[in-house]
């Protein structure tokens, strides 16, 4: 008897892309392990790594704001349940307020907000304004994450907001260069991220083990294409350099001059200004993702109604 469910072969095909032939070919290979699917997918190059990314399946928005002198950034993710209340006056003005909120709040965990009394009236704790915006609206309202840069030194904080609230990012720059200058190569930047969705800043910032297992994946690949010994140590180093360009900011192809790396225009700006611009953090939300909608079958659900009817 399989271990696995058509569901898992439906979602095995959403995250990697393959055909559903292939996808259930992979779960029997591997006796139903996930995780362990994929990774079979990929060494048959098959699925790519691009396509690994969590799925986007919840209802909310992700909201940024300033401080400002742009010397302190917060980004933040409410889900609803519906897009038509995600669009709703009621609950931007609800994401608007916590925003405001954390702003001005040393909170560092969710748990924590959320028994933080609201800035705007002390009677009430964020917890509270959450729930009388659930019984106002009728769908259940989370506050799902934040996170707050705060610099220390000089720089700045920039954020961009992409499709209406459905891609956020918060990018930090440290540098003593002019704020005109770092503020608008900031904000680029924030652009490059949300287009590009980097993992990491630079190479040295890459997970040992994440890399270890791209170039054993790398190299299986390579061994099931029938390419010789000799050849295949050079095939996955060209290859980890691809990767590299994928998953590290600095070393992606600059989103709005495909010559330059985004290494190079910070290098650029920085000359110009005579002061050194290092990205010390960025975070980048999408909407829902890692979250999975309920699917409602409406016909099995008018069906039992019936029966009880009856």
């Amino acid at each position: 008897m399989a271990n696995f469910t058509s569901k898992d072969v439906m979602k095995l095909r959403e995250q990697t892309g393959v055909g559903m032939m292939d996808c259930k070919k992979a779960l029997v290979e591997t006796d139903g392990n996930f995780d362990e699917a994929v990774k079979y997918l990929r060494e048959k190059g098959m699925a790519s790594a691009a396509k690994k990314a969590s799925r986007v399946a919840a209802e909310g928005l992700v909201k940024c704001v300033l401080s400002q002198n742009k010397q302190t950034g917060v980004a933040l993710e409410i889900n609803c349940e519906t897009d038509f209340v995600a669009r709703s006056d009621q609950f931007i003005a609800l994401i608007d307020n916590i925003a405001a909120h954390i702003l001005q709040s040393n909170a560092l965990t969710v748990e924590e907000l959320s028994a933080e009394a609201y800035c705007a009236d002390k009677s009430k704790t964020i917890s509270v304004l959450i729930a009388e915006a659930t019984a106002a609206i009728g769908e259940k309202i989370s506050l799902r994450r934040f996170t707050k840069f705060a610099l220390k030194g000089k720089g700045v904080v920039d954020s961009y907001i992409h499709m209406g609230g459905k891609i956020g990012v918060l990018v930090e720059l440290e540098s003593s260069a002019p704020q005109a200058e770092l503020a608008a190569l900031a904000h680029n930047i924030c652009m490059q991220i949300a287009a590009s969705k980097p993992q990491v800043i630079a190479i040295e910032n890459c997970d040992p083990k994440a890399l270890e297992a791209e170039r054993e994946i790398l190299t299986v690949q390579a061994q099931n294409e029938g390419k010789p010994a000799a050849v295949i140590q050079k095939m996955v180093d060209g290859r980890i350099h691809k990767y590299y360009k994928e998953v590290c900011l600095l070393e992606q192809e600059y989103v709005l001059d495909t010559a330059l790396s985004v290494k190079q225009v910070i290098a650029e700006v920085a000359k110009k200004c005579g002061a050194e611009i290092i990205v010390t953090r960025f975070i980048r939300y999408e909407m829902g993702e890692g979250i999975e909608k309920r699917v409602d079958n409406f016909v099995d659900e008018i069906a039992e109604q019936m029966k009880n009817i009856k």
